[in-house]
This record gives structure tokens, sequence and C-alpha cells, in this order.
């Protein structure tokens, strides 16, 4: 039986790096993007050139209603996700005193709520297939010691490992582990305005992370040999803490 796995924000990034890598490792994959359409589609085709069946899927995992509805649309017409991935998310940073009402909104209702918003409806069709599902969440560094100009995704971040820890529990009596995997700082676009240089300094490896190197740990927390781990938080980080 083949099996397909959703994986939110995968359009760039770290989340396009997860898909890619999951293909190579015999996965069929369910893409998902809120917006930038045409860079999941190029996603899509790569990984159809490796041989793996893909399809994408639009909406916003902060709007309730419309990740129920997309979801449990693609469940009934495909078939239910052997696993998924959360790692669709947003950063407003600002100092605290200066931080709006909008970028808390916005960052607690895109990180947080999203992890509400793209399980809860496919939690019970995952139960029902009565075979073993896997779930990953990504949270960040910053979730698990805080960062400076960052209160609004550290609240966020870590709000989803205790909520990806309180979900193991209720889950593991159905053989569906939940995960979480932390990195630090990833080559992507969202480090690409950080002096670099001056942080590499606090990170004992001397260097940034490749978003591959994330994409490994959320295939092997993926796969079969890991059915013995759930409920555990993986920091991916260089040592930074």
């Amino acid at each position: 039986m083949n099996k397909n796995i959703l994986v939110t924000g995968s359009s760039r990034g770290i989340g396009k790096a997860i898909a890619i890598y999951l293909a190579k490792q015999g996965y069929d994959l369910t893409l998902h993007c809120r917006s930038r359409r045409e860079d999941a589609e190029k996603v899509a085709d790569e990984i159809s050139k490796i041989g793996r069946s893909v399809r994408v899927l639009q909406f916003d995992i902060a709007n309730r209603q419309q990740c129920a509805e997309t979801l449990l649309k693609d469940i009934e017409e495909q078939g239910c996700y052997y696993g998924v991935v959360c790692n669709a998310g947003i950063s407003a940073d600002n100092a605290f005193p200066a931080l709006t009402g909008d970028e808390w909104d916005s960052v607690i209702n895109t990180n947080l709520d999203g992890f509400f918003n793209v399980l809860q409806p496919v939690i019970m069709p995952m139960v029902r297939r009565k075979s073993p599902g896997r779930i990953v969440t990504l949270s960040s560094v910053s979730g698990l010691v805080g960062n400076r100009g960052q209160v609004n995704y550290s609240a966020a971040k870590a709000g989803i490992i205790g909520a990806t820890k309180a979900l193991a529990i209720e889950l593991a009596k159905r053989d569906i582990t939940v995960n979480c995997v932390a990195p630090g700082l990833i080559d992507t676009e969202m480090v690409e305005s950080l002096p670099l240089d001056e942080i590499k300094k606090m990170i004992p490896l001397r260097r940034v992370g490749r978003p591959e190197e994330v994409a490994a740990t959320v295939a092997f927390l993926m796969s079969d040999d890991a059915a013995y781990i759930t409920r555990q938080v993986i920091s991916v980080n260089g040592g930074l803490c």
C-alpha cells in the first residue's frame, strides 16, 4: 500500500526539502501552499520526476473552515494520509514594546492555531485506517529557549511543543506517533537578512544548517524504524541549545 504524506508549507525552504526528501524515500506526497501556487507546482514536478504520486492543495492554515473543507474533501476523494508534517508558519519579528496586535495575532493564528486547524480534521480518518501513522510538527529553537524580538514566534512555537506532547499521549494507543522537530538556524529565505557571521559564533558547529538536514530527521520519524519514538522533540541546531 502506498503511503501518502501531507506536508504543509511545502512550496519552498524547509517544507520543500522535506517533501522532496520524502519522495526520494518512496512516499507519495500531498503538497500544501497558501499562495505562490506556481512554486508548489514546481516542487510537484520535481516529485513527479522522482516517480512518486503528488498533488497540490491550496488553502490558508489560519482559516479553520477552509482547512477542514479542503482536507476532508481531499481525504474523501483520495484516501487518508499515512502521515502529516505540520511545517507551514510565519514570523513577524519586533521588540515586544513595539509589537503590534496584528503581529501577535497573525503569528499565533498561523503557527499555533494552524496546528489545530490542520490536524483536527485529519486525525479521525487516520485513526479509522487502523494502521500505523506518523505526525511530525515543526517548532524552533525559539520555542525551546526564546529569542530576542520573537516573543510572538517563541510563544507559538513553544505552544506547538506542548500540543505535540499532549496529542502524542492521545494517539499512542492507535499506533500513531507524534513528534516535533525544532530547527535552529537553517539556510532559507527567513535568515537572509540576519547577521550570520555573528550568529555562527554562537553555534558550536560554526555553520548554519541545511534544509536537507531537517528533512532527513523528519523522514526518519516517518519511517518504520521510528515506530517506538513518540512525544519527543528533536533539535536540529548544530548544538545551539
